[in-house]
């Protein structure tokens, strides 16, 4: 038998738990002020977590609105990829920074100018795609309703090879081999050519690719298919009238084609500004859509502009974004001919904001729109000239008529005669005060560019016969007072050596003759050099000259000057030679 050990508890009376409650309540009493205090910094530190939290949150949101506008400014392709990233990437640190805090985000991004743009002009075009093709179906053009609808739902599906096809062969007036199979049957073939099979070129093409064209006899072909179905034969029957339609040369037929070339450009637009990552710049804005604006103006090769088209295409012009786009565009139609041509100028000086204050439209683009627009000695009529400056913005159509008066292609009286017209015809008013305020500016410009290349030879430390040339033939291009004074005060600004120097070379010509025009221009410059005006100038070239003297009495430059000096005034070498202490 085990021995069991029971403890037994001992008794606490009531006056020892009397004693111990005191001490209990002080513990408990002191626990719970501590667990106030604790959750009281809890909080507290929650508060600072919560604040340095939006406090990054909305740093990094204006470090990545710092950085797109930056970005904007860069010259690359894809600055709308970068910017995408950019605002992803602060999505992401937002909501991480809202998970930590408060499980969600309280405030969002400002979204780029960019952005906003990019995400305006899909809507814009995604909505000008839908009218389009109701406008274009609406008109009843030769291609399914289906296939066109379902451009609205996947824009995308306008570039794959099926919607392709269709599109070159409703431009051409032709119909796909697998539309006419699936619609119609094998027996229906016989209505039309096989415009892709050829004995020699192509003699196997693929199913897929063989395009076909209704035969000039095809109502009485049509009689010849009694397995036709009525139904399908009247399909047939409506198919071919709309081909016919929209091969026609007819306002209907225009109208189908206008929207068809619309409805391209912006399927065109928005797929390159969905895959702006992967899409060439250069392939859509320099060779897809100018031959598009070139369709929609100039159907047919028409030879004359017609400004409600113009105005169709600024109004698709407007929807890209990016006015280097924009120009690449104007930039690259006119390859097809002269009326192209005319186009590309008329485009360029409605397109391009603030076109009178750009030195490459006033410099550049207008001289070459006159060259194009007359050729050498034979003016078009003005009533051609004036139906086409009408189409330019008001501010240019002075620029370009004063430049017409002073352009070299025609003679001064035939072009102050045409520009007399054409600016009467125009209500612009002062055109000959202008062109004479604007001749002498150019004068004036002339002249200081002319000068500024002197004074670049002079600094560059070039010949001094290489400088004197300069300034002799400056002088035989334009010869009178204001210019001698010019030259003058250029050669005051050089050091003394140089204009001594150069002074030494002037009056001879490469053959060794004098040039009569040098020594009279070297006459004012002794007597400006003895007047007191120019005291400063006379001491600086006697103190080199007397530093020559002292190194060399027989110096070639300091007698050549000395003798050029007794040559041209007597009483100034005189001077001259007192001063320096030479014998006379």
């Amino acid at each position: 038998m085990d021995d069991t050990v029971i403890f037994t508890r001992p008794v606490v009376t009531v006056e020892e738990i009397q004693q111990g409650w005191h001490e209990l309540k002080l513990r408990v009493d002191q626990l719970e002020a501590e667990n106030d205090a604790l959750d009281t910094e809890g909080k507290a530190l929650r508060f600072l977590i919560e604040r340095v939290i939006e406090h990054r949150q909305k740093s990094h949101s204006e470090l990545v609105i710092l950085l797109t506008s930056l970005v904007t400014k860069l010259p690359i392709n894809d600055v709308g990829v970068v910017i995408s990233k950019l605002v992803e990437h602060n999505a992401a640190v937002s909501e991480m920074c809202a998970a930590l805090a408060k499980g969600k985000a309280d405030t969002t991004m400002a979204q780029p100018a960019l952005l906003k743009a990019l995400d305006q002009t899909k809507q814009e075009l995604t909505n000008g795609i839908k009218l389009a093709i109701e406008e274009l179906i609406h008109l009843d053009p030769p291609l399914e309703p289906g296939l066109l609808r379902g451009l609205a739902l996947k824009p995308d599906l306008f570039f794959t090879p099926g919607v392709v096809r269709a599109s070159r062969c409703y431009v051409k007036g032709q119909l796909p081999r697998e539309r006419i199979l699936k619609s119609f049957g094998e027996e229906a073939l016989g209505c039309f050519n096989d415009m892709t099979t050829d004995a020699k070129r192509n003699p196997r093409p693929k199913a897929e690719e063989i395009v076909l064209s209704f035969r000039n006899d095809f109502e009485a072909l049509l009689q010849q298919l009694p397995a036709l179905p009525a139904d399908q034969r009247g399909a047939l029957q409506v198919l071919h009238q709309q081909v016919q339609r929209s091969k026609a040369a007819t306002d209907e037929a225009r109208a189908q084609k206008n929207i068809f070339y619309k409805l391209s450009f912006l399927l065109e637009l928005l797929h390159y500004y969905e895959n702006q990552s992967t899409e060439a710049p250069d392939v859509i804005f320099a060779s897809r859509l100018p031959v598009l604006i070139e369709q929609l103006i100039l159907p047919g090769g028409e030879d004359r502009l017609d400004e409600k088209l113009i105005l169709q295409a600024e109004a698709l012009l407007a929807h890209i974004i990016s006015p280097d786009h924009r120009l690449m565009v104007v930039n690259n139609v006119g390859k097809t001919g002269e009326t192209g041509r005319t186009l590309k100028y008329v485009l360029r000086f409605r397109v391009e904001e603030n076109a009178a204050q750009n030195p490459t439209v006033l410099n550049e683009i207008i001289p070459e729109f006159i060259k194009h627009l007359i050729p050498p000695q034979k003016p078009p009529p003005a009533s051609v000239l004036v139906s086409l400056l009408r189409m330019v913005r008001p501010e240019l159509q002075r620029l370009i008529v004063r430049s017409i008066m002073a352009s070299d292609r025609l003679r001064k009286e035939t072009a102050e005669t045409l520009g007399r017209a054409l600016g009467q015809e125009l209500g612009l008013v002062g055109l000959e005060a202008e062109l004479k305020v604007s001749a002498f500016a150019s004068l004036e410009s002339e002249q200081q560019i002319a000068w500024q290349k002197i004074k670049g030879l002079i600094a560059s430390r070039s010949e001094p016969s290489e400088i004197a040339a300069a300034i002799r033939d400056r002088l035989h291009a334009r010869y009178d007072a204001e210019e001698a004074k010019q030259s003058w005060i250029t050669l005051t600004e050089a050091e003394p050596i140089s204009l001594i120097r150069v002074f030494c070379q002037l009056p001879y010509l490469a053959d060794g003759r004098t040039d009569p025009v040098a020594r009279a221009v070297m006459e004012t410059y002794v007597t400006r050099l003895m007047h007191e005006k120019y005291a400063a100038t006379y001491h600086k070239v006697l103190n080199s000259l007397k530093n020559m003297f002292k190194a060399n009495a027989q110096s070639p430059t300091l007698l050549n000057f000395v003798a050029l000096v007794k040559w041209l005034d007597a009483g100034a070498a005189q001077k001259l030679s007192n001063d320096l202490g030479m014998a006379t």
